[in-house]
């Protein structure tokens, strides 16, 4: 194992500079390598799992191979020594013992083993987040676990939530500590978006977003809820004592080897604080334009408005729809060495080398109007504002755009021609919407269908028609698409990952017409249609018959814009 980590830096997962520090601290404190650096949140489990994998072709165990109940007498194997070796048995045959290890290749172990069971040994390799958790269910641990969070819960309750430093005490504790460290790491296992922190009178509800859906993924008791919230607090640097008004701050982290950065809203309920946390990956986000699923016909146009000398673009669609990622894709295109980009968000949630990212502080005054007063003077080729909010932000992007500027934001309305009505709502003149917007994309995002377990099924043409999108198929076709069924690599849920359907409206002379005739969305919507723009639900029912989603979920989310 002395090459682990000259393999890690070879396949791109370690820097240099992260092995020589983890090898400092091995000689400081002694203990493994692989422990080491995942304790120091430089490489993932996984990432090590897989190099040792594809170099000695050891056998990867799953989390559900472990056993229910422990497989050897307990004098044959000391607790004691399972703990400290990072050994436990997961089957026995009698003549075989099947042992998973943090390292299969320790002969000492192996030997060990060999002696204190009289069976032959047969080593898999194993996680060890997954191993701790199996050697605690098995072996008593979790038991010693419940009887400090039963001490912690006992202490909570007789110092009360009002005397702060006992809270702050509590936060320090190793439970808490324990119990938010594995949240943030079960999160990012899961690849969730979001995490919900929510107490309730009997519990405390740990919810995760996942693929845009809250799954509950643990409930311990509501007395712990002070605690946790303080610990969460104390790390985004939150008045703790604070507990009447809402709060946001941010918390860094370096976990499976690359940085987070969690975004972490509080407000006061009625059992507690509840805590809201976005987790914005930046590994996990594809700023390529060419890979956020757009079809290829509106991929085509969206790069045709880019390419444009000046105007606005708007991205509109509800919360978490994808817009930021949209928008950021495009700065990503737009960002080369002969032009000067500035944003304004708030936040900030992806940091693009090259652009100039401005957050807005609403307590000192810094708002999208006031930045973008000043940003104008700064010379930009492109602007990018978070989000037009109210009629001085839109009169300013509106003047940026006529004096040459490329200005992309967003809005938030249900489609792309109702972003049109929106602004003539705020107050824009007609004359200058129909010269200064170039295009609208209204976009939603729908999970994608796991290639593993998906299931292949007919509708006849009679469903086809239902939908409305018999015109994009053979008539009276019956026509093959896909649903979902579930597997472990989908958590049962039947899909993995989430991509965009989105609808593009292009400022033609027809849409120009209808805009100056101050008509109503529908109108728009009708004349874009005319001209050739596909609806949301169409873009999204042309993924379903490309099998990467369900129909299931573009009626969830689309169905309003048939």
């Amino acid at each position: 194992m002395q090459h682990l980590g000259e393999w890690l830096v070879a396949a791109k997962k370690l820097s240099d500079a992260d092995l020589q520090r983890a090898i400092q601290v091995q000689k400081l404190s002694g203990g493994k390598l692989t422990q080491i650096l995942v304790r120091l949140g430089l490489v993932a489990e996984k990432d090590i799992a897989q190099i040792l994998v594809d170099r000695f072709e050891y056998r990867l165990l799953t989390a559900d191979e472990y056993p229910q109940e422990p497989v050897l007498a307990e004098d044959l194997i000391s607790k004691a020594f399972m703990r400290e070796q990072h050994v436990l048995p997961v089957a026995d045959d009698g003549k075989t013992v099947q042992v998973a290890m943090l390292d299969p290749s320790d002969t000492f172990i192996l030997r060990a083993l060999a002696m204190a069971t009289e069976r032959i040994i047969e080593p898999v390799l194993a996680l060890s987040s997954e191993l701790e958790n199996a050697y605690e269910r098995l072996y008593g641990a979790g038991a010693a676990q419940r009887e400090e969070n039963e001490a912690l819960i006992d202490s909570s309750l007789s110092a009360g939530v009002d005397d702060v430093e006992r809270l702050r005490d509590m936060a320090s504790e190793a439970p808490v500590i324990r119990l938010v460290n594995s949240i943030f790491s079960r999160a990012l296992d899961s690849r969730a978006s979001d995490i919900h922190i929510e107490p309730f009178e009997h519990h405390l509800s740990i919810r995760f977003r996942i693929d845009g859906v809250l799954q509950e993924v643990e409930t311990p008791s509501a007395q712990l809820a002070p605690a946790v919230i303080s610990r969460l607090k104390i790390l985004s640097k939150l008045n703790i004592a604070e507990r009447r008004l809402p709060q946001d701050g941010r918390i860094q982290l370096r976990m499976q080897g690359r940085p987070i950065d969690l975004r972490v809203s509080t407000v006061p309920t009625m059992h507690g604080e509840s805590v809201v946390m976005r987790i914005l990956d930046k590994q996990s986000i594809n700023l390529d334009l060419d890979a956020i699923g757009l079809s290829p016909q509106i991929l085509k146009d969206f790069k045709a408005v880019l390419a444009r000398p000046n105007g606005i673009f708007l991205v509109t669609g509800p919360t978490g729809s994808g817009k930021t990622t949209t928008l950021y894709a495009a700065l990503s295109r737009l960002n080369t060495i002969d032009r000067k980009i500035l944003t304004v968000e708030d936040p900030v949630e992806y940091q693009i080398e090259g652009v100039n990212q401005i957050q807005t502080a609403s307590k000192v005054g810094l708002s999208f109007a006031s930045a973008l007063r000043s940003i104008l003077r700064q010379d930009p080729d492109v602007v990018m504002i978070g989000e037009i909010r109210d009629k001085e932000t839109a009169g300013i992007a509106i003047q940026a755009a006529l004096t040459g500027h490329i200005v992309l934001s967003t809005l938030h309305t249900n489609d792309a021609p109702s972003a049109i009505t929106r602004l003539l709502d705020m107050g824009m003149e007609d004359y200058l919407l129909t010269s200064t917007v170039n295009a609208v994309m209204s976009q939603r995002l729908v999970r994608v269908l796991c290639p593993h377990c998906k299931q292949p099924h007919s509708m006849n043409a009679e469903e086809v028609a239902n939908m409305g999108v018999a015109h994009m198929v053979e008539a009276d076709q019956s026509v093959t698409v896909y649903g979902p069924t579930g597997c472990d690599e989908c958590a049962h849920t039947g899909y993995r990952g989430r991509m965009g359907i989105h609808e593009l409206l292009l400022m033609n002379d027809q849409v120009r017409h209808q805009v100056l005739q101050r008509s109503s969305s529908e109108q728009i919507y009708r004349t874009a249609r005319e001209n050739g723009m596909l609806s949301m639900f169409e873009d999204g029912f042309s993924k379903v018959l490309a099998g990467l989603t369900s129909t299931a979920e573009i009626l969830r989310v689309a169905q309003a814009s048939r």
